[in-house]
Protein backbone atom coordinates (compact mmCIF):
# COMPACT_ATOMS: atom_id res chain seq x y z
CA UNK A 1 0.00 0.00 0.00
CA UNK A 2 1.21 3.52 -0.55
CA UNK A 3 0.83 5.56 2.44
CA UNK A 4 1.32 9.19 3.21
CA UNK A 5 1.89 10.91 6.67
CA UNK A 6 0.72 14.52 7.08
CA UNK A 7 0.44 16.58 9.84
CA UNK A 8 2.86 18.86 12.44
CA UNK A 9 6.49 18.02 11.68
CA UNK A 10 7.32 19.11 15.33
CA UNK A 11 6.20 14.91 15.91
CA UNK A 12 9.36 14.37 13.86
CA UNK A 13 10.05 11.24 15.78
CA UNK A 14 6.14 9.82 15.54
CA UNK A 15 6.34 10.51 12.04
CA UNK A 16 9.80 8.49 11.66
CA UNK A 17 8.87 5.69 14.00
CA UNK A 18 5.42 5.36 12.17
CA UNK A 19 7.34 5.51 8.62
CA UNK A 20 9.55 2.89 9.99
CA UNK A 21 6.62 0.18 11.09
CA UNK A 22 4.81 0.51 7.97
CA UNK A 23 8.04 0.09 5.66
CA UNK A 24 8.83 -3.04 8.25
CA UNK A 25 5.32 -4.16 6.61
CA UNK A 26 5.95 -3.59 3.35
CA UNK A 27 4.20 -0.25 2.61
CA UNK A 28 5.66 2.45 0.09
CA UNK A 29 5.81 5.91 2.83
CA UNK A 30 6.21 9.56 2.17
CA UNK A 31 6.13 12.05 4.40
CA UNK A 32 5.59 15.54 2.37
CA UNK A 33 6.83 17.61 5.56
CA UNK A 34 10.23 16.15 5.06
CA UNK A 35 10.77 16.51 1.45
CA UNK A 36 13.12 19.65 0.62
CA UNK A 37 11.82 21.28 -2.59
CA UNK A 38 13.88 25.15 -2.05
CA UNK A 39 13.07 25.52 -5.48
CA UNK A 40 9.01 25.29 -4.34
CA UNK A 41 7.23 28.24 -2.90
CA UNK A 42 4.03 28.18 -1.19
CA UNK A 43 2.04 26.96 -3.95
CA UNK A 44 4.64 24.30 -5.33
CA UNK A 45 4.79 22.75 -1.80
CA UNK A 46 0.85 22.63 -1.91
CA UNK A 47 0.66 21.10 -5.14
CA UNK A 48 3.70 19.05 -4.29
CA UNK A 49 1.03 17.66 -1.07
CA UNK A 50 -1.62 17.12 -3.45
CA UNK A 51 -0.10 15.05 -5.84
CA UNK A 52 1.51 12.53 -3.00
CA UNK A 53 -2.24 12.40 -1.52
CA UNK A 54 -3.39 11.51 -4.96
CA UNK A 55 -0.45 8.88 -5.31
CA UNK A 56 -1.78 7.63 -1.88
CA UNK A 57 -3.99 4.51 -1.00
CA UNK A 58 -4.30 6.01 2.38
CA UNK A 59 -2.86 9.24 4.19
CA UNK A 60 -1.64 8.91 7.87
CA UNK A 61 -2.09 11.83 10.11
CA UNK A 62 -0.02 12.83 12.93
CA UNK A 63 -1.32 16.42 14.14
CA UNK A 64 -1.27 18.91 16.90
CA UNK A 65 -4.50 20.58 15.56
CA UNK A 66 -2.79 23.75 15.19
CA UNK A 67 -1.40 22.99 11.45
CA UNK A 68 -3.17 24.95 9.01
CA UNK A 69 -1.43 23.29 6.37
CA UNK A 70 -2.49 20.23 7.37
CA UNK A 71 -6.56 21.43 7.46
CA UNK A 72 -5.43 22.35 3.40
CA UNK A 73 -4.28 18.64 3.44
CA UNK A 74 -6.96 17.04 4.89
CA UNK A 75 -9.39 19.24 2.52
CA UNK A 76 -7.42 17.56 -0.67
CA UNK A 77 -8.06 14.24 0.66
CA UNK A 78 -11.32 14.60 1.83
CA UNK A 79 -12.24 16.21 -2.04
CA UNK A 80 -9.71 12.60 -3.35
CA UNK A 81 -11.90 10.35 -0.79
CA UNK A 82 -8.88 8.52 0.55
CA UNK A 83 -8.88 6.71 3.01
CA UNK A 84 -7.76 8.63 6.47
CA UNK A 85 -6.11 6.79 9.40
CA UNK A 86 -5.37 8.78 12.56
CA UNK A 87 -2.14 7.80 14.58
CA UNK A 88 -2.21 10.84 16.78
CA UNK A 89 -4.16 14.06 17.50
CA UNK A 90 -2.37 16.32 20.49
CA UNK A 91 -5.12 16.43 23.13
CA UNK A 92 -3.30 19.51 24.73
CA UNK A 93 -5.35 22.19 22.83
CA UNK A 94 -8.16 24.76 23.35
CA UNK A 95 -11.38 21.55 22.12
CA UNK A 96 -9.57 19.52 24.96
CA UNK A 97 -9.45 22.31 27.66
CA UNK A 98 -12.97 22.81 26.85
CA UNK A 99 -14.18 18.97 26.92
CA UNK A 100 -12.26 18.93 30.10
CA UNK A 101 -14.08 22.00 31.53
CA UNK A 102 -17.41 20.87 30.71
CA UNK A 103 -17.15 17.26 32.36
CA UNK A 104 -15.78 19.22 35.55
CA UNK A 105 -18.57 21.63 35.30
CA UNK A 106 -21.33 19.39 34.37
CA UNK A 107 -20.79 17.54 37.87
CA UNK A 108 -21.55 20.69 40.02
Amino acid sequence: MKIVIIGSHQYKEKFLKHKEELEEQGHQVRIPAFDDHPELDDLGVCEHNRDLIRWADRVDMIWDQRSLGTVLDFGMLFMAEKPLHIVYLEPKTIRGVMEKYEKKISKL
